[in-house]
């Protein structure tokens, strides 16, 4: 079992920066994939961007390529998304995901994920 908690959220101008943490519970988060999915009001859920175990190969949404950037500390079990050039469209809640093994090829998908932390909700002004 998997506790994931973000934080980070809040208010920013558009084209300004925020970094949004996911911090994981227990002694297998090296294991886990890792993503961040987002959902603005009114609209499903998306795939934002996933990280593989090691922190080698990183995935993005063509919405977010050249602007945002995913990393992990896997000594201290999180997980961070680094947001540049914020857009009003970018206004969400963000959620950290994990699941147990390889990212695989479906690494979009967030059915695939079995851990959900609560949502961080990060509003961009135009």
């Amino acid at each position: 079992q998997v506790h994931l908690a973000e934080s980070g959220g809040g208010l920013v101008e558009a084209g300004g920066s925020l970094r949004v943490s996911c911090a994981a519970s227990g002694h297998a988060f090296k294991y886990y994939c890792m993503a961040w999915f987002r959902q603005a009001p009114g609209k499903e859920r998306e795939f934002v961007t996933a990280i593989t175990r090691s922190g080698s190969t990183a995935y993005y949404a063509d919405s977010v390529q050249g602007r945002f950037t995913i990393s992990r500390d896997n000594t201290n079990n999180r997980v961070y998304l680094q947001m540049d050039s914020l857009k009003p469209e970018d206004t969400a809640v963000y959620y950290c995901a994990a699941r147990d093994g390889l990212c695989g090829t479906a690494y979009s998908q967030s059915r695939g994920y079995e851990y959900w932390g609560q949502g961080t909700q990060v509003i961009v002004s135009s």
